[in-house]
C-alpha cells in the first residue's frame, strides 16, 4: 500500500458510550448521514477511570473509533452531542498522518453527499 505523507484532512475521532446499544445506534446514524465513513464499535468493554464532580470514578464503556474528515467534524460533533446520553461525552479528534491512497479515496467517497 502506498502511503501519503502530506496533510490529507482526515481524522479519527475517539469516544466512549455507556452501552453497546447506544454505541451501535450512534455509529449507524453517523454513517447513514455521511458524517463518518466508518465507525468501529469495540464491544469488549474498556474500563475508564476518570475524575467526575470531584471524585475518582470508574465505568465499563464501549469504545467508538470514528473515521471522518476535519471538514465534517463540526457537524459530526453537533450530531453526536444530540445522540449521546452523557453530560460531557468524550470527543477527541486525532489527525491521520498517512494512509493508503485507496483507503483515503474510499473515505472521501463515503463522506460525499
Amino acid at each position: 500500500m502506498a502511503s501519503r505523507q502530506r496533510p490529507n484532512g482526515k481524522i479519527v475521532v475517539l469516544t466512549t458510550c455507556g452501552s453497546a446499544r447506544e454505541a451501535r445506534r450512534i455509529a449507524r446514524k453517523l454513517v447513514q448521514t455521511r458524517l463518518a465513513a466508518c465507525v468501529n464499535v469495540v464491544r469488549s468493554p474498556v474500563e475508564s477511570i476518570y475524575r467526575w464532580k470531584g471524585k475518582v470514578e470508574s465505568a465499563k464503556e464501549v469504545l467508538l473509533v470514528i473515521k471522518t474528515s476535519a471538514k465534517k467534524f463540526p457537524q459530526l460533533e453537533r450530531a453526536f452531542r444530540g445522540l449521546h446520553s452523557y453530560d460531557v461525552p468524550e470527543i477527541i479528534a486525532l489527525p491521520v498522518a498517512a494512509g493508503s491512497r485507496e483507503y483515503l479515496a474510499w473515505l472521501d467517497d463515503s463522506l460525499k453527499g
